[in-house]
């Protein structure tokens, strides 16, 4: 059964542990549903693992909508959120218009956008329009530049008393639950237990209400660079590596297609096909 906004508050409640997991189409979708993950994050890291941009801030908003489509013809009976891509809530207008096309369009049971307590603002106004809405804190990649780069954060006494500052502000502005990225464990656990929100933790360590990983990087499916926080579960690039060499060397070889695989005539057609006319 698909679950909703007050079942992960429950889980939280319940103390037990939310899965989230990205997927970016259709068959990435159905794996992870039939699996029975908790939660599908369609998220704008897309850009890198499947688009192959440097970085997620080339992803637009018809990037979005066109893979959150896919991943809810994959995963009908799971919650779904779907990032927002840079830029496409710089204000209220802009916030409130994507969010919707998101829902509308998308097909995403909840938006989820990045930033602390500037941020709180443009949250509230979406979750007053009944937009569900999953915060993101520490590591925020659409502003990694900014940050000094992809680097843990929190590291200090006042920078880790702003992720918690962040955190209240997001949960009073009524968000669904909050992603910590790349922060220290032990900022993580106090955010965790002064919140009421559940968060979901990576690379921040284990006592976050709920964990997600990039499937790419769980499954082994990109390689260009592996953060700490990851930890795989399968390779499914040498897998696939493998059985292309298998198919270049039995197609050269003459091996494939057999037999098996060919579509045949009756002899009487292939008699008059060859046969003099």
């Amino acid at each position: 059964m698909k679950k909703m906004v007050p079942d992960f508050f429950k889980m939280k409640a319940e103390h037990e542990k939310i899965t989230m997991l990205t997927a970016y189409d259709y068959p990435g979708a159905h794996w992870v549903e039939e699996a029975g993950l908790d939660m599908i994050l369609v998220g704008d890291s897309l850009g890198m693992v499947v688009l192959g941009y440097d970085s997620t801030v080339p992803v637009t908003m018809d990037d979005m909508i066109h893979h959150a489509k896919a991943v809810r013809r994959g995963a009908p009976q799971t919650f779904v959120v779907v990032d927002m891509p840079f830029m496409s809530y710089a204000t209220i207008d802009s916030a409130l218009l994507n969010a919707g096309r998101l829902i509308q369009e998308g097909g995403a049971d909840a938006v989820k956008l990045e930033g602390g307590e500037s941020f709180a603002p443009i949250i509230k106004t979406l979750t007053q329009v009944g937009i569900p809405v999953v915060g993101h804190i520490g590591l925020t990649p659409q502003t990694a530049t900014q940050l000094g780069g992809f680097k843990v954060q929190g590291r200090d006494l006042e920078s880790a008393k702003q992720l918690m500052r962040d955190a209240r502000a997001l949960e009073e502005a009524g968000v669904m639950s909050i992603v910590l990225e790349a922060i220290p464990a032990e900022v993580a656990k106090r955010i965790t237990r002064e919140i009421t929100v559940p968060s979901i933790g990576i690379g921040a360590g284990k006592d976050c209400d709920g964990q997600v990983l990039v499937i790419h990087d769980l499954l082994g499916m990109f390689d260009r660079f592996k953060p700490k926080f990851v930890k795989s579960y399968g390779d499914v690039k040498a897998l696939a590596v493998q059985g292309i060499r298998e198919y270049i060397t039995e197609v050269k070889q003459q091996n494939f297609p057999a037999k098996e695989h060919e579509f045949k005539l009756s002899d009487e057609i292939v008699e008059k096909l060859y046969g003099k006319d």
